[in-house]
């Protein structure tokens, strides 16, 4: 039997990266995007791959649940959640549209999709879900003057960071493997779409992100960092966060009395 992989926002950057990857390691690719004419381009660059494009906008209900409809009735194998928007700005100046087009689009959809995949999976004993997020994720406590502009933003690829995590642990046994892909400053079409010029900085390539991604889940890592080189940073940062979970008591902390 083939297998299936369905990725979101595949008609550039990231997600086209893992199309090109998974089509040359012999899967079968339904590849979501906005642009017709970029899905169909690479359809037709890989005649050997059977290709389904589906035209879908992931910060509507309507374009979610199309997506989830097929991730709950087709045997997909792999689902990798990329579909991605930012728009920078400060809090108070992001209109409500937008701010609800990044959190369907960043938030809903990767939710919803995994929702409708996880149960084939879990009858079929296997699958795997790569969620994209970003090193923005642990830039909560940075200054301003480090992180303008992307609360909303930082918060979703947070959330993708503990969806995983969580979800990971609640599916160990089930033969379904879950991964959050957090890269830096990538060389995509990304950043132009935000109106902003990154060519003089020194980015990680699309192809490098998803070869970090695929060994990383030969490594069994279910947060993979494709630039940090130090993995035990990592380790102790999610040391920290159980030693503060598990720190909790139903007494009020002396510096509150």
């Amino acid at each position: 039997m083939s297998k299936l992989a369905l990725i979101t926002g595949a008609s550039s950057g990231i997600g086209w990266a893992f199309a090109e990857r998974l089509s040359a390691d012999g899967y079968d690719l339904v590849i979501v995007g906005r642009r017709q004419e970029r899905l169909e381009q690479f359809a037709d660059s890989h005649p050997k791959t059977t290709v389904r494009t589906v035209v879908a906008d992931l910060s509507t209900t309507e374009g979610i649940d199309a997506v989830a409809e097929i991730c709950a009735t087709e045997p997909v194998t792999m689902l990798v959640n990329n579909a991605g928007v930012a728009h920078y700005m400060p809090f108070a100046e992001l209109p409500a549209d937008k701010a609800t087009e990044l959190v369907n689009v960043k938030v809903l959809a990767p939710t919803m999709l995994s929702r409708a995949a996880i149960p084939g999976m879990q009858e079929r004993g296997e699958g795997t879900i790569i969620n994209v997020s970003g090193m923005i994720a642990f830039g909560g406590p940075a200054p301003h003057s480090q992180m303008p502009r992307r609360v909303v933003y930082g918060g979703s690829l947070a959330y993708l960071v503990a969806m995983s995590q969580t979800l990971s642990a609640e599916l160990k046994g089930t033969g379904i493997t879950v991964q959050v892909v957090c890269p830096g400053v990538v060389a995509t079409e990304f950043h132009e779409r935000q109106g902003m010029d990154l060519s003089m900085m020194p980015r990680m390539s699309a192809a490098d992100v998803v070869t970090a991604s695929l060994r990383g889940l030969e490594l069994g890592e279910t947060v993979c960092a494709p630039g940090v080189e130090d993995g035990g940073v990592l380790d102790a940062v999610f040391q920290a966060d159980l030693a503060a979970f598990g720190a909790q008591s139903p007494e009020l902390a002396s510096r509150y009395r």
